[in-house]
């Protein structure tokens, strides 16, 4: 989303209070992320979080 945006690591970065390494690596994925970064993240990029729970034997196919 950010680079359909025109948005750029470092002012994502600037707009998260973090580094644009670390944008680059929460971005590359493998990384255990907190909740309360990608919070960040998604302002930074005007988008908003969502997160839920469901039950263990649904695959994520069948999720909304």
């Amino acid at each position: 989303r950010r680079e359909e945006l025109g948005l750029s690591q470092t002012l994502v970065a600037a707009r998260m209070g973090t580094s644009q390494s670390a944008v680059a690596r929460l971005e590359g994925g493998g990384t255990d992320v907190r909740m309360s970064t990608l919070e960040r993240y998604a302002a930074a990029v005007g988008q908003t979080l969502r997160y839920g729970l469901g039950d263990a034997s649904t695959s994520s196919a069948d999720l909304p």
